[in-house]
């Protein structure tokens, strides 16, 4: 999921610059690092004896990110649509 936010900002790099799309690769950044803070509590839950909480984190932090990742989505194809 981090491949696709950077992803997704290399490709808002290359679309023209307004308010929406400078927003859109903040908030990927922003999603990527909460990817990345789902997977950390992910591995840390496999080596350690309190594995249910961390799993709980893990996968609250995964559903924050798609969340996330899907409104930026809507937020970047209606910005594509009205112009």
């Amino acid at each position: 999921m981090v491949g696709v936010c950077m992803m997704v900002i290399t490709v808002l790099q290359l679309l023209p610059k307004n308010s929406v799309m400078r927003w859109g690769d903040k908030i990927m950044a922003i999603d990527s690092l909460i990817f990345l803070a789902s997977v950390l509590f992910s591995y840390r839950s496999l080596s350690n004896d309190d594995s249910e909480n961390l799993e709980k984190y893990a996968d609250w932090l995964f559903l924050a990110g798609m969340g996330i990742m899907v409104l930026a989505g809507i937020l970047v194809s209606f910005e594509l649509f009205l112009e």
